[in-house]
């Protein structure tokens, strides 16, 4: 067995909110980054999963972004910047100034594929641009979030449909669907945005979802909803469960868009449709068919794990057992974006928590 070519203390992979919070905090407590740290992000440029979301997309308070720890040392905050640049471009920018700012030295693209256990030390396997790398890491921080896991659900005649499918993930622009019949599926905050966007352009617009959406009478995210959300995902990964739904459980808030949106009839749902044709969907109770060349899924993301598998973590209940941060299983992986940390009304608190532990174990390892 080869021996990895570095080694670190602590491997922190993804350098999106949560991987960056934890990075802060490590920093904080000592230990150095690019040596006694270090932190791998796929993404070709800053900004996490932000910088691959669709062009149009505004920060507001529908798609809100939590400061990062010690941004304000920076003269920063997302509260006051421009939301009327591309949302992706201000992230970016943001993190960018805070990577260099505080010296973290994020490796990337660094794309990790496996992360295996050598008896001692846990290896990590990545790709650069200059081939395959190891890095041993006494332990790991997972953070990848879950942009590249894209969960698209099962219907019947879903490979028969000779239209597009298209997730929020390869979302570009609205106007890639001038003049085309659209069905859009999904709750939540990205099935409104790409409605109201393609309003002016789809020829027609379908909105299929398997629960009412939940209007939320503020403008804002209600902060209590908030807090029930979080501890139903922690609840779930204490359990190793498969993980619920943020947006499901926080709703959507009524903006004055949205507001005048369901107004003048754009937001009107229809319950999931029985199945897909080759030329549309199709509502077997109702006998209802809509013809569409594209089906756009904005069904949501499920956990970035599969770099994880060797390491055998995840139970029977389709998820990974996760309590105070950590791997039920294996005391030396934290998890950062993964339950009640898996968006950005978590990430912060949980990275100052998740540093504290990674030098609490690296004392009792002696490093």
């Amino acid at each position: 067995m080869s021996e990895p070519d570095l080694t670190t203390s602590c491997v922190v992979i993804g350098a999106g909110q949560a991987g960056l919070s934890v990075a802060f905090y490590l920093r904080r407590l000592g230990l150095e980054p690019g040596e006694e740290f270090v932190v791998l992000d796929r993404g070709p440029r800053t900004g996490g999963a932000w910088q691959h979301r669709w062009e149009a997309l505004r920060l507001g308070s529908a798609h809100r972004v939590n400061d990062l720890p010690g941004m304000d040392e920076l003269g920063l905050s997302f509260e006051t910047a421009d939301h009327h640049a591309p949302a992706r471009e201000v992230v970016a920018d943001y993190y960018a100034q805070y990577e260099e700012h505080y010296g973290l030295q994020v490796v990337r693209p660094a794309t990790v594929t496996r992360v295996e256990d050598l008896g001692g030390p846990l290896r990590v396997r990545f790709q650069t641009e200059n081939g395959e790398l190891e890095l041993a890491g006494s332990t790991i921080v997972n953070a990848t979030g879950t942009w590249g896991s894209p969960f698209v659900p099962h219907y019947p005649g879903i490979r028969d449909f000779a239209g597009r499918h298209v997730h929020t993930a390869e979302y570009t622009d609205a106007t890639d669907f001038v003049d085309q019949d659209v069905v859009v599926v999904g709750a939540g905050t990205s099935a409104i945005g790409f409605i109201l966007e393609l309003e002016p352009h789809a020829r027609s617009i379908t909105w299929a979802t398997r629960r009412p959406p939940q209007f939320l009478d503020e403008a804002v995210l209600n902060l209590e909803a908030a807090e029930k959300a979080v501890a139903a995902q922690d609840d779930a990964a204490r359990a190793g469960r498969a993980l619920p739904s943020i947006v499901s459980g926080t709703g959507v808030p009524r903006t004055r868009r949205i507001q005048a949106a369901v107004d003048r009839g754009v937001l009107e749902y229809r319950p999931m449709f029985d199945r897909i044709e080759v030329d549309g969907v199709r509502w077997d109770e109702f006998d209802v068919f809509q013809p569409a060349q594209a089906i756009v899924w904005a069904t949501g993301f499920r956990p970035e794990l599969r770099h994880l598998a060797p390491l055998k973590l995840r139970e029977k209940e389709g998820g990974v057992t996760v309590a105070s941060h950590h791997s039920e299983r294996d005391p030396r992986i934290f998890f950062a974006g993964y339950g009640p940390s898996a968006s950005t009304i978590g990430a912060n608190r949980a990275g100052r928590n998740i540093a504290r532990q990674v030098v609490a174990t690296l004392s009792k390892m002696g490093r």
